[in-house]
């Protein structure tokens, strides 16, 4: 930015609006928000600016197709908005040297990305093979300890903690003896009660044992918890990958970087090699009856009227929308064997009717803003609303959803919004089909991976619940400051 605003200076023009991606990745367009925004506003005509300043041609994206920075450069020129490089000598434009140049440069910064891309996977191998984890939270019933050079422990790192020590590394331990016997019963449970999944997570749901990120347990976690060879001590990494942002694929086995014994287990291996036995033979696969599977789902479509996959995944005491897919050869088809016929169109028309509120609540908000001599920019790709060029407010309607006891709770998975400042969090009713309440969240304090709201979530959540806007016309709204000789004091 300082190469920028200095390039700026000595053409003697003003920098009126600043599109950054900070912190985002440039391997992709569609996380990039910013950019993404900046282009929407030079195809709509939009723009109050006639230049755009960019500090060199990587900025634009590391795209693995060279051509793809090109084409978005472009779009720029073709709209009449003309693009320069404040680090790269690009002035004789019409000549072929600015063009090799470029190209050559697009070409660089996709091989570096690639480079970076390998050095970071055989950095991660080498980690593993020396017994440490590289990321990534702790699972049930271990917990991550930072380990200096030489291996003394230095401290217990909590959930969300993250290495003080530049040079030190971080291993796992066995976790609080209360947590280890809850994952020796569900192996036992497994082998030698030949329970499923599912009844184990239910039991451990009734039992109101929270999983590690703090959500019920489902049958998902507890088949990964038994796959897991964590438990007998062993670091397993390389299983999928998912290389330049491209597609998640499965590894051959053969492929997978594994480290034995790297630290203590909590499971006797004997177990678990019963229970990985148990998964080859494909005892596990139908252990829940058709019947009791419809019965589940049946129970559901009375508590609610309708079925959705969302419905049945948070619901939690049932199998996963996917497994009654499989089952059933799709969902619309487990549907009719409850009763529940969907009408033409419904899934359209449940997004229709988020849409149509989200809609109108940011209507809403932005007349109030502009009634009170504000501005606001609303980005659609990233649901953000900028007010007055400085305050960024991210905007996510979370749905309801009702336990299997009745009680009812929140809960959206988050995903990853363009930077803010606040997060406006939009509880709907029990019928999701008005809004509820809201909770203005401070960047801070909003949650790293799952909104999960229930009716009464303590004074330091519910201290930022409103019942209206009323409070963020407030907090957004421009004051007059009086000069230092007319205050009152």
């Amino acid at each position: 930015m300082a190469v920028i605003r200095e390039d700026a200076r000595r053409r003697g023009w003003e920098i009126v609006q600043v599109f950054s991606d900070e912190g985002k990745s440039g391997l992709n367009f569609k996380n990039r928000a910013a950019l993404k925004a900046m282009i929407a506003q030079v195809q709509a005509g939009q723009t109050n600016y006639s230049h755009i300043l960019v500090y060199d041609v990587s900025r634009w994206g590391r795209y693995q197709d060279p051509d793809e920075s090109a084409h978005y450069e472009f779009i720029c020129r073709k709209a009449g908005v003309s693009v320069h490089y404040c680090a790269e000598n690009f002035e004789l434009e019409g000549t072929p040297i600015p063009s090799i140049a470029k190209t050559i440069k697009r070409s660089m910064a996709a091989e570096f990305s690639r480079e970076l891309s390998r050095k970071v996977f055989d950095a991660m191998c080498g980690m593993i093979r020396r017994g440490y984890m590289h990321g990534g939270l702790a699972v049930f019933g271990l917990r991550r300890v930072l380990v200096d050079s030489n291996g003394r422990h230095i401290a217990e790192l909590k959930m969300g903690e993250q290495k003080s020590v530049k040079t030190g590394r971080v291993i796992l331990v066995p976790g609080p003896e209360e947590e280890v016997k809850v994952v020796r019963w569900i192996f036992e449970t497994f082998v030698h009660q030949r329970r499923g999944a599912l009844s184990i997570a239910r039991r451990l749901n009734q039992r109101h044992i929270l999983s590690p990120s703090g959500v019920p347990w489902t049958d998902i976690k507890i088949r990964a918890l038994l796959r897991n060879e964590k438990y007998i001590g062993n670091m397993v990494y390389g299983r999928r990958s998912c290389k330049l942002k491209g597609r998640d694929v499965p590894n051959p086995p053969d492929q997978w970087i594994r480290k034995e014994h790297a630290f203590e287990g909590i499971v006797p291996k004997e177990l678990f090699f019963e229970a990985q036995a148990l998964f080859k033979s494909g005892e596990t696969k139908y252990r829940v009856t058709e019947a009791s599977m419809l019965d589940s789902l049946r129970r559901l479509y009375q508590e609610h009227g309708h079925l959705t996959s969302d419905l049945i995944n948070e619901a939690g005491w049932l199998p996963r929308a996917n497994t009654y897919s499989k089952r059933f050869g799709s969902l619309p088809a487990a549907y009719r064997r409850v009763g529940f016929v969907p009408p033409k169109n419904y899934y359209t028309e449940i997004t229709d009717s988020l849409g149509r509120i989200l809609r109108e609540m940011k209507r809403q908000i932005l007349r109030r803003i502009e009634g009170m001599g504000g501005s606001a920019t609303w980005i659609p790709c990233s649901r953000t609303l900028v007010v007055n060029q400085e305050l960024r407010i991210w905007i996510i309607l979370i749905r309801h959803y009702t336990a299997s006891d009745g009680t009812s709770f929140w809960r959206k998975r988050r995903c990853n919004p363009a930077k803010f400042d606040i997060t406006l969090a939009v509880r709907m009713n029990r019928s999701n089909d008005d809004i509820q309440d809201f909770y203005l969240l401070p960047a801070p304090d909003s949650p790293r991976r799952h909104f999960y709201f229930i009716p009464d979530n303590g004074i330091r959540r519910d201290a930022y619940r409103f019942q209206s806007l009323d409070f963020l016309a407030c907090l957004v709204a421009r004051q007059n400051l009086r000069r230092q000789d007319e205050s009152v004091l």
